[in-house]
């Protein structure tokens, strides 16, 4: 009895530990990979559609090429468009996702729909664009997925995303933002390594 007691309050013990690492350490890097303090604190393009998000992430890379030259590869971003640079197995149908820049795809406009599926009946709404400075995608009061680019030196770029969401009615907060923070923490890591891969390829090529 003593041993199996043992058993359990070790395995407690264990849980416990990993969520406290979870929340001191995975979770912040997750949701501030790449960005400063500063930028994780300023104010950007999008915050007030979601004033009260339950999930706020705040990522960063410096690209290494203009944002004249990393815009386009944001603008022909989405399902059934040129996929999402990240794991195209999981978030594109196992469709590769473009590496290089589609022309036919860069008419994006305030209110065209960003696609979240082939059919693109669901998808993120343009709220704002910005060319080529910031762009805001996403509906009010509900998500937003912001971006912004500056001009960082020597051609090179600052790219800046924010995704903010509100848990969804009758669902638990704490079951709405695990999946959420583990799967999203991974794939915009991915996208962002992707395109600044993808961007500087093309600026050494030009250059």
């Amino acid at each position: 009895m003593r041993q199996r007691r043992r058993a359990v309050l070790t395995a407690v013990g264990g849980v416990a530990t990993l969520g406290a690492l979870y929340v001191r350490r995975v979770r912040p890097w997750g949701l501030t990979w790449g960005a400063t303090p500063a930028e994780v604190a300023a104010r950007m393009p999008g915050d007030d559609l979601v004033p009260h998000p339950s999930f706020d992430a705040t990522r960063a890379i410096t690209i290494a090429a203009p944002p004249d030259a990393v815009w386009p590869w944001l603008v022909q971003a989405g399902t059934g468009r040129a996929g999402w640079y990240s794991y195209d197995l999981v978030d594109n149908l196992g469709r590769r996702s473009a590496d290089r820049i589609i022309p036919e795809l860069q008419d994006l406009v305030v209110g065209g729909i960003v696609p979240l599926t082939p059919s693109g009946r669901l998808g993120l709404r343009v709220h704002a664009l910005d060319a080529p400075r910031s762009m805001v995608w996403g509906s009010a009061g509900e998500t937003t997925w912001s971006w912004v680019l500056t001009e960082a030196g020597k051609g090179s770029t600052r790219l800046v995303t924010r995704f903010r969401s509100r848990s969804v009615a009758g669902i638990p907060t704490a079951l709405f933002l695990l999946p959420l923070e583990l799967g999203d923490s991974v794939m915009m890591r991915k996208m962002l390594l992707t395109l600044k891969g993808r961007a500087e390829s093309v600026a050494a090529r030009r250059r």
